[in-house]
């Protein structure tokens, strides 16, 4: 089914319909992820935050029900972290080498992978991850009762306001969050955009016959934006464990390429975040929901107004 709101039909409905889908197929990749953990706990983290960006962009039709739900599925998210974590470390390693070839060619490396690829294994082996699918899936199949409960105003007004301030909002906090990476370019900064970067990205979805620009070209930028910020994030938490005590992935002499790559990639990154995120998210977040809200209520109440007239 489709994940995008149709304005030819009542916005409770609508909302309700993609949850139910969105959860009905995160359960299913929880299942999948007992025997391939990588691909399913992806996928289902995906779906976890597609649930949620759908509740921050119906927000303020019904507060008590998508905030008790977006911290629900939060939680939720959260148990398959460090499992999906480890997959994404490996995955920077690899991306590394291909970035630097002739740097990575005599194997520096590979100490780090190797011991990255154990920590993956012993997580994804061991009864926690068993644990936190069985809790993860009990916890969606609640939430899937509890999706009747939502009750949205369908009045084609009062929903396209309501369309519009939660698309406002998730605007508002990426240029919150661009301001404070180009001031500050703390790895907390970047993360936060980037959560706003992919919460914007499926609210164009969601939103694909009501945003008033053209949506094919902002998607395709707003999409790749949302890459670079993963791949810095990835390079964040990667220098955060060579900094860890313990040294969870090698003594230093092992680690050093590692960590001289690391610095040049997140130069690197965290430069052409910035100058596609000013690209994107420049123009006010207020100027921009007003023509959405204009739009949408003209697309909203289109087909109200035909079905009176029939």
């Amino acid at each position: 089914m489709s994940f995008r709101i149709d304005p030819r039909l009542p916005l409770t409905g609508e909302v309700r319909r993609i949850l139910a889908d969105e959860i009905g197929k995160a359960v299913a990749h929880l299942e999948m992820a007992r025997e391939k953990p990588e691909q399913g706990l992806h996928k289902c983290r995906k779906r976890l935050k597609s649930v949620r960006a759908l509740l921050r962009l119906v927000r303020f039709g019904d507060e008590p029900f998508c905030q008790t739900e977006n911290e629900c599925y939060k939680q939720v998210s959260a148990l398959l972290a460090g499992p999906r974590e480890a997959t994404a470390l490996i995955e920077t390693v690899d991306r590394l080498a291909d970035a630097f070839p002739e740097q990575s060619a005599g194997g520096g490396l590979d100490p780090v992978r190797e011991r990255l690829v154990l920590r993956q294994h012993e997580l994804h082996a061991g009864p926690g991850l068993d644990a936190a699918i069985n809790a993860a899936i009990a916890a969606c199949r609640e939430g899937l009762e509890r999706i009747d409960r939502l009750a949205l105003p369908d009045q084609p007004e009062q929903a396209a306001d309501i369309l519009a301030d939660g698309a406002r909002a998730t605007l508002r906090r990426a240029k919150k969050a661009l301001d404070k990476a180009e001031s500050r370019g703390e790895a907390d900064d970047f993360h936060d955009l980037r959560k706003a970067t992919k919460t914007h990205s499926m609210h164009l979805s969601l939103l694909g016959r009501l945003w008033p620009t053209p949506i094919k070209a902002r998607r395709k930028a707003v999409d790749r934006l949302g890459e670079e910020l993963g791949e810095l994030h990835d390079v964040f938490v990667m220098r955060a464990l060579l900094d860890a005590e313990g040294e969870p992935l090698g003594p230093a002499d092992e680690t050093k390429l590692l960590r001289k790559l690391l610095k040049r990639s997140e130069k690197s990154l965290a430069k052409a975040c910035l100058a596609d995120a000013a690209d994107l998210f420049g123009d006010s977040p207020k100027r921009s929901a007003k023509r959405l809200a204009r739009k949408a209520r003209d697309d909203l109440a289109g087909p109200q107004e035909e079905a009176k007239a029939a």
